[in-house]
């Protein structure tokens, strides 16, 4: 059993609930098929499982080092990546006009979970890299990406993205990092970045930094935010690298998971003249950062999810190995103890992780697949279809994996019990790297709040009403099925709430109180949401047990189990978040500052 990916699942998830093979029949990747597509996977596992898990530990012992202006990472790290490189997996996403391999975003989310589950924070710098290489891709001009995409999606240069300020947090409206134009189309940067994971590192040939700043004159907030193009180190017309570019690293920060990736505090322009290059036009920043953004939420999503799986595999195989205790009732200190999977306890444990990291994984890929229809839709209509609903469904994909499968490591190290809270077993790392998870890349409350806020208003409401279209089309087709026809029932009354919710929150007039429990909103569409994708594996599993009772019957047995526990243990908790949110409760935003500690 390994114990950072289930094959088995991948494939339900691929070929009985997404249809992969319908996908790879388009003209896009029509060079793959099944047969590659296992094979792809199959050496991502071979990697991951012989040269990034077994560092994993190490990584997270020794940290990178700050040491004469520069980070030093551990030779472990170099040589898994180097292994990821050579084998060409960064190019997975991209045109082969690239030289990329044209897999679609639903595979390669799964070649990159599976990095993930073994070594979170060293794939995260390939994971940024990509990212800030499809950003280039859509957004940069052709001299720009001429010139720095080719080493970027060969994995020689890794890239970053640079948002945040040490004054201002996620207030990007308020960041301060300035960049002049010089005449000849490029900006002198100056300013100061904060939290900036892989800013510095001594991996790779040079660093991409795409970097958000005002230029003179800028409109106020984040309508005069610009992107910006900044290399650690100079690119010549011909590709090479030139000089340092003052990109200068100011300190490392300490943290208390995801150890192996650097986090940076990075000063440009000092001690020289730190040169940076416009992408898209003045002004538009943002929008154009969001072309990253969004993907890295999703690919935090699944981070998440890995690590949550990673926990949820080893937490179940100790269960199976490790005997203690007896069931009640047994009272003769003689008789054999029991696997502690025998125990009911334990079993509950294990079912929270599976609901929890198998409903993610099931969202994460649902938003992938969508990603991929995107880049085939022809049709205008539909088009905006699957754009609407990618837009709605991002937050949640983002956040809801994020808060509860951190939820599910909890639970892992619970079945470890005192051994759980060692460093000699790997679950306390998974919590520890998870716990990043809520906070990066937009914080679950601003997730709240622009799900809330803005998200279930889309286009007047009617990305609202295409999910509602999915759910239906799901609840008739559930219909049918005797087992399944109370889930469906308890789904549609969970859907009728939430948006009633919604229309009691657009009615109220106060924007606090609108947004007051945007967090407990989050939450509990992200429970519906999640509710639906598993009566939608609930559904394939019970007719695939009905047409072949005994092929993969405890795999099938095990979905159908899981959609249960979820309808009964969860689903009943975003119905009452649902309702104090939409009775408009103010308790939270009428009690003073004072009042917490009393003065």
């Amino acid at each position: 059993m390994s114990m950072i990916v289930n094959r088995r699942d991948i494939d339900f998830y691929l070929y009985e609930m997404l249809d992969l093979e319908g996908l790879l029949k388009n003209d896009r990747y029509q060079e793959h098929d099944r047969d590659t597509v296992t094979a792809i996977l199959d050496l991502a596992q071979q990697i991951a499982e012989e040269a990034f898990l077994p560092c994993a530990a190490e990584l997270d012992e020794h940290e990178p080092v700050f040491e004469s202006g520069r980070a030093v990472t551990p030779d472990s790290l170099k040589a898994c990546l180097k292994t990821f490189v050579e084998a060409g997996l960064p190019a997975a996403t991209f045109d082969a006009a690239l030289g990329g391999m044209q897999l679609p975003m639903l595979v390669a989310n799964f070649m990159q979970g599976i990095f993930q589950a073994a070594n979170g924070s060293a794939v995260g710098y390939i994971f940024l890299t990509t990212s800030n290489a499809h950003m280039l891709e859509a957004c940069g001009s052709d001299a720009l990406r001429a010139r720095y995409l080719p080493p970027l999606v060969e994995g020689r240069w890794f890239g970053t993205m640079c948002l945040s300020e040490p004054h201002a947090g996620s207030s990007l409206s308020d960041i301060r990092c300035m960049a002049e134009p010089l005449g000849d189309g490029s900006f002198k940067l100056t300013g100061t970045k904060m939290w900036i994971s892989g800013g510095d590192q001594d991996v790779s040939e040079n660093i991409v930094h795409m970097v958000l700043a005002r230029t003179p004159g800028a409109p106020a907030g984040v309508k005069g935010i610009s992107l910006f193009l900044v290399p650690k180190y100079r690119v010549t017309e011909t590709g090479e690298i030139g000089d340092f570019n003052h990109v200068a690293l100011a300190g490392l920060n300490h943290k208390m998971g995801q150890r192996g990736i650097t986090n940076t505090l990075l000063n440009f322009g000092e001690g020289g003249e730190c040169l940076g290059y416009l992408v898209g036009a003045e002004h538009e920043g943002l929008k154009n950062m969001f072309h990253m953004m969004n993907e890295a939420r999703i690919g935090v999503g699944m981070g998440a999810a890995m690590s949550g799986l990673a926990g949820y595999l080893y937490s179940l195989d100790y269960a199976r190995n490790r005997p203690q205790g007896r069931h009640p009732g047994i009272k003769d200190p003689n008789s054999p103890m029991l696997p502690i999977i025998e125990h009911a306890d334990i079993r509950r444990l294990l079912m929270e992780q599976k609901v929890t990291v198998e409903g993610s994984i099931a969202l994460l890929s649902y938003c992938t697949q969508l990603v991929d229809q995107q880049v085939m839709a022809e049709d205008a209509a539909e088009k905006e279809r699957l754009t609407l609903l990618l837009e709605l469904l991002t937050p949640v994909a983002k956040s809801w994996p994020s808060e509860y499968t951190l939820e599910a490591n909890k639970h892992a190290i619970q079945i470890l019990g005192g051994y759980g809270y060692t460093r000699e077993y790997p679950v306390e790392r998974h919590y520890r790297d998870n716990r990043l998870n809520p906070i990066h890349e937009g914080t679950h409350g601003i997730q709240g709040m622009d799900l809330l806020g803005r998200k279930v208003n889309l286009a007047g409401g009617k990305a609202l009403d295409l999910l509602g279209q999915e759910i239906q089309s799901l609840l008739d087709e559930a219909s049918g099925i005797p087992q399944l026809e109370p889930l469906a029932a308890s789904l549609k009354e969970a859907w009728q709430d939430v948006t009633t919710t919604v229309s009691a929150v657009n009615d109220h007039a106060d924007v606090l109180a609108r947004l007051a429990n945007a967090t407990p909103f989050l939450d509990a569409f992200g429970h519906v949401v999640i509710a639906w994708l598993w009566l939608w594996q609930a559904v394939i599993a019970q007719r695939a047990i009905e047409k072949e009772p005994s092929v993969d019957a405890d795999f099938y047995q095990g979905k159908l189990a899981a959609c249960t526990f979820f309808y009964r243990y969860h689903l009943p908790q975003a119905r009452e978040k649902l309702s104090y949110v939409g009775s408009m409760d103010r308790t939270a935003l009428d009690a003073k500052a004072t009042w917490f500690t009393g003065g």
